[in-house]
């Protein structure tokens, strides 16, 4: 048994035996009953349900009693199975249902073909069978069809009307079934009909033909749905199945599942990393492309992060482990996935309230066209059973069912290819409705490091000598401004002399003698304070100010020799992103406690004109609410841990994968390369994905409400109806497989 408490309240657990709209809003229902269940969702594409629950009070057996009682399975919870069961479990389903097809094409063939040619003189001239013996004939052969190949139909009506409850199956199953029955009937007792029937008049094509027919569909539709969730079976292929682990010097190849934390695992050139780490020694270039989207190979070095399923492009290196298992980036990715993908779209509720009363009106529907025809038009039995057939066979709710939940799954898995991994099909629809966006500054629209931006000379000193002079008293220096002045000078030629007799002057600066020379580095006040004269310097730190950066004035024999400007340098794409979210009518405001002047100057040079400056942290989620109060659908993109209130509090809330992990629980979308140039791209994958949702909605309405009318009324066969029925599941789906192409 699962340890409940372990799984934290929330699974996700395949189902088995869904076929339709409303098998979903029964098992919601089933499982909804259970005392302890707060909430339950499933989802019909990807054939799974999203359950949560007290893991005091509730038991996964008394969930899996729950849907047994419904007439359904649950499978193992997605935690607890191995990587490729839900591979096993796909190819078992599809064996199987292939198998069925292949044995009802078989006997249809012949079915078809035998019922056309019995009306020939010719077939009676070269088979010696009279008509009795030539349906008893086709009664052997469609037999088979129905008990084997449409087993399931029968079995999944029997399960519903223990429940008084139906389905899909119920259509079919009663649809089909009053064809073989009645033409059994005039088979075998022929003298029960006279009355009201068309003697001799048999229908076992039409009910193995449907069959055969919404077999044929049904498999196509699983095919497709089966692509549609590409994205989670590449991702859980990234992971190799073994690692190179070092252990008392001696290196041996062993399950990935067996690597411990700390443990050294070497990686060759051409290999995928197997896990989380840190690498320990050498140097190389990873390809992370499936991970955060990014197509350039990053550079790595002892310290740098490696992330598990990543390509090792060219270098070999040692890493240590330090997230294995379900706590890699890999695994927390698929995990988001798959929820997402699991989830329900708020425009699905419309279906699915349709669909609750669907498939009982049909019946009713069918009920009231068999009279019709039979009592009130005067037709006999055999042809109101016909045109009864003929409505219930078309008004399978399958492409209602899979019109919103498929083209979800496809958006979430392209999403994730792009390295935009969206925590549930909510988020995505609410991301097209997005009027307004709020960026954090720091981390967000900058780089989130401070560097040297500005070098200004004075008297002869060269550029790569006065970083190195203020690096060699910097360096001692816990000032934040330190550290951006160190790295420049590491970065230009020569080596960061020596200081000797440093201090450290509160609020002011610090001092050192460097090559036997007294240099101070600091503010104005300081040298002021030093007898320095910096007024040939006044006009470049007022320029520098009024940028926005922070200044250190460095003297050298007690003369000013330079400045040196350090300011968090805002993002390369940064500009970019925020012009195209403008071209496409979204208004982008920045958000930071930094002060006026300093936000101004970012915001300038990311081409953001409306700045709120200033603001505290817990004031940041007020802000947001303050914009939602005048009517605006906000999104919010921070990266810290400042920021998860204001994500938390908006529409949309986006964290950059770069940042703080609270952050990103905060978040309804999380951007993977830190690149603010995805969320333009995850705003017009969601319009894609509810343009697509509206088009399935659209036709699958439209399909119901064109052929239920003609079927009633006598313009259809039920061989059409079944064929057509099977078609309109297939073109929901395929037309939601057509997100696949979508590119940036």
């Amino acid at each position: 048994m699962v340890d409940m408490q372990q799984i934290k309240g929330t699974i996700t657990v395949p189902v088995e035996g869904m076929s339709c709209a409303s098998c979903v809003l029964r098992v919601e229902k089933a499982l909804k009953k259970v005392e302890g269940v707060s909430a339950a969702t499933v989802n019909l594409a990807t054939e799974q349900t999203t359950i949560t629950f007290d893991p005091v009070r509730v038991t996964l057996e008394r969930l899996r009693q729950a849907v047994s009682d419904a007439g359904y399975s649950l499978g193992k919870p997605i935690g607890e199975e191995r990587p490729d069961d839900g591979a096993g479990r796909y190819s078992t389903g599809l064996h199987r249902l292939k198998t069925e097809l292949v044995v009802a094409v078989a006997l249809t063939l012949p079915v078809m073909a035998i019922s056309m040619l019995s009306m020939t003189t010719w077939f009676h001239s070269v088979v010696p069978l009279g008509m009795k013996e030539t349906n008893i004939l086709l009664l052997l052969l469609t037999a088979p069809v129905l008990l084997f190949s449409g087993k399931r139909f029968f079995t999944g009506f029997w399960k519903t009307a223990r429940h008084a409850t139906a389905d899909m199956n119920t259509l079919v199953a009663l649809g089909t079934g009053a064809a073989f029955l009645y033409s059994a009937v005039v088979v075998l007792f022929p003298a029960w009909l006279e009355a009201g029937a068309e003697p001799g008049t048999v229908y076992f094509d039409t009910a193995a033909t449907i069959i055969t027919l919404i077999l044929l569909g049904r498999y196509l539709e699983v095919r497709a749905r089966h692509r549609s969730s590409d994205a989670i079976r590449r991702l859980l292929g990234l992971q190799p199945p073994t690692a190179r682990v070092i252990r008392e010097g001696s290196e041996s190849d062993i399950p990935v599942n067996q690597v411990v934390l700390d443990d050294i695992v070497m990686v060759r050139p051409g290999e995928r990393i197997p896990v989380d780490g840190v690498v320990a020694s050498g140097s190389t270039t990873v390809d992370e492309s499936m991970v955060t989207g990014e197509s350039l190979p990053v550079e790595k070095s002892p310290g740098a992060r490696l992330v598990g399923g990543t390509v090792n492009r060219n270098g070999s290196v040692t890493l240590r482990a330090t997230a294995i298992g379900a706590h890699t980036l890999l695994a927390q990715i698929v995990k988001l996935v798959e929820e997402a993908q699991g989830s329900k779209a708020p425009i699905q509720s419309l279906a699915d309230r349709i669909a609750s009363v669907f498939v009982p009106s049909v019946i009713v529907l069918a009920l009231l066209t068999f009279a019709g025809w039979h009592f009130a038009a005067g037709t006999t039995f055999t042809h109101a059973l016909v045109n009864s057939i003929a409505v219930l066979i078309i008004a399978c709710p399958c492409a209602l069912g899979l019109a919103t939940p498929t083209a979800m799954t496809v958006g979430i898995g392209v999403a994730a290819s792009h390295g935009i991994l969206i925590r549930n099909a909510a988020s995505l629809e609410k991301a097209k409705s997005v009027t307004t966006i709020v960026m954090d500054k720091t981390g967000t629209v900058t780089e989130g490091k401070p560097a040297v931006t500005d070098v200004i000379l004075m008297g002869e000193n060269t550029r790569d000598g006065l970083l190195r002079y203020a690096a060699a008293v910097e360096r001692q220096s816990e000032h934040p401004l330190a550290e951006a002045v160190v790295e420049s000078a590491r970065s230009s030629p020569g080596e960061i002399p020596r200081c000797e007799s440093f201090r450290s002057l509160t609020g002011l600066g610090v001092t050192g003698i460097v090559d036997g020379r007294p240099v101070a580095a600091g503010n104005a006040a300081m040298m002021k304070e030093s007898g320095v004269d910096i007024t040939g310097a006044l006009g470049s730190v007022e320029k520098l100010t009024g940028e926005g950066k922070a200044l250190l004035l460095v003297a050298i024999d007690s003369a000013v020799a330079g400045i040196i400007a350090v300011a968090d340098r805002i993002k390369p794409t940064s500009a970019g992103a925020v012009g195209e979210l403008r071209q496409m009518g979204i208004d982008v405001i920045m958000l930071t406690g930094d002060n006026e002047t300093t936000a101004r100057a970012i915001a300038s040079r990311a081409g953001i004109e409306n700045v709120l400056a200033g603001v505290l942290p817990a004031g940041k989620a007020d802000r947001i609410r303050r914009l939602q109060s005048e009517g605006k659908t906000v999104a919010m993109v921070g990266d810290g841990i400042n920021d998860a209130p204001a994500l938390a509090q908006a529409d949309v809330g986006i964290a950059l994968g770069t940042g703080t992990d609270i952050a990103m629980e905060a978040a309804d979308i999380t951007l993977m390369k830190g690149d603010l140039a995805t969320i333009a791209l995850a705003i017009r994958l969601s319009s894609g994905t509810l343009r697509i949702i509206r088009q399935n909605l659209f036709w699958a309405f439209l399909y119901n409400v064109i052929a239920i009318p003609l079927a009633a009324f006598g313009l259809l066969t039920p061989v059409v109806a079944a064929g057509a029925m099977a078609l309109s599941s297939v073109s929901v789906v395929t037309n939601s497989l057509r997100l696949r192409r979508f590119a940036p």
